[in-house]
């Protein structure tokens, strides 16, 4: 093991658990040692069950593994990532818990559960101390990463918020086609063609922040209160998830401070040395026409979100438009960072 920790990803032939499988090749805290599918998948060799969508091939040292079912018993791992559908995650990953596993989700099941954090690193890291009560209650813990557009949304504002706070925002996503998955939205629904509505994509963008920019207070968070009106589309790009935001801030601020809050906000994560954190998590670009999808989504490795046309707004106070990598920060990559600071916490 090289000194690394022994992990599992749970759902790991799906897209997202690709993305997880490839991320952590070679990461220097982690080994894959543990991969779980289907009942159809089980039994089979991970590159015979896994019908690869990623560039290259599945790493070596995964290909060979033999696809688990996704029970605890079977998994000796005591950290595993989830890549898990939520019908199934549901009720796997409560077991996987209470077999004293800790749990790292991409998952929606169980973001809303009162004593399970989620977390963007670079935003709510305090919020893992539920991680503890867990522990003690259960032996084992849940913790959850947002839905994608939501991750890259909070990042965007979280310059904003530090500095000038939140009132209410308006935000229209035109989301890639990745994020629903392989094989994902027909070709003849998508081609020539934009899809205004992702089923319950909508609520979670507006709802989720109220818990990331939460205030934990004892064994609970406290909710912000935070309008979002939220409208969300599918649209015919591979990856990355493109956010029309309108903010309007608690106090006043001119669009020269509001550049500065952005070019000046750093990692507060940087003195821990985590993989795959990036120093600016946020990045402003001046660019004409940007950010786009196929020119800027894989910053910093895909973990950083690109902010641009930043202008007033003649309706609230500041707009932009933000982009975020939705299989990667938004997915697999900030499930992993989230690892990465439990490991440094001594919480794994």
């Amino acid at each position: 093991m090289n000194g690394r920790i022994p992990v599992a990803v749970l759902g790991a032939t799906g897209a997202v658990g690709q993305r997880f499988v490839q991320l952590l090749a070679g990461h220097p805290w982690f080994q894959v040692v543990a991969a779980t599918g289907s009942e159809r998948s089980a039994g089979k060799r991970y590159r015979e069950a896994a019908r690869w969508i990623l560039p290259g091939s599945p790493p070596d040292d995964v290909a060979s593994l033999e696809v688990l079912p996704t029970r605890p018993e079977v998994v000796e791992a005591r950290v595993v990532f989830s890549a898990l559908d939520a019908a199934v995650a549901d009720e796997a990953e409560l077991a996987f818990r209470e077999a004293g596993k800790i749990v790292v989700s991409n998952a929606k099941s169980h973001r809303w559960d009162p004593d399970v954090p989620l977390v963007i690193p670079e935003i709510n890291p305090e919020h893992l101390e539920l991680v503890r009560l867990q522990l003690r209650r259960y032996g084992g813990a849940i913790v959850t990463n947002p839905n994608c557009t939501t991750i890259g949304l909070c990042l965007a504002l979280e310059p904003l918020r530090r500095r000038f706070g939140l009132k209410r925002l308006l935000v229209t996503s035109l989301q890639a086609l990745s994020g629903a998955g392989y094989p994902g939205v027909p070709s003849l629904d998508v081609l020539d063609n934009v899809l205004p509505e992702i089923s319950g994509e909508e609520e979670k963008v507006e709802n989720e922040p109220k818990k990331i920019f939460g205030q934990l207070r004892g064994e609970t968070i406290e909710l912000v209160d935070l309008p979002i009106s939220a409208q969300c589309n599918r649209v015919a790009s591979r990856d990355g998830h493109l956010l029309s935001v309108s903010v309007e801030l608690s106090n006043e601020a001119t669009l020269q401070a509001v550049r500065e809050a952005f070019r000046q906000f750093k990692s507060p994560l940087a003195e821990l040395g985590l993989p795959s954190a990036p120093i600016e998590p946020v990045v402003l670009t001046e660019e004409f026409a940007r950010p786009q999808p196929l020119l800027d989504r894989d910053l910093a490795g895909g973990m950083a979100v690109t902010v641009g046309r930043l202008k007033p707004c003649a309706v609230l106070h500041f707009r932009f438009v933000a982009l975020v990598h939705n299989t990667i920060r938004g997915a697999a990559g900030g499930t992993i960072l989230i690892a990465e600071l439990l490991r440094a916490r001594g919480l794994i």
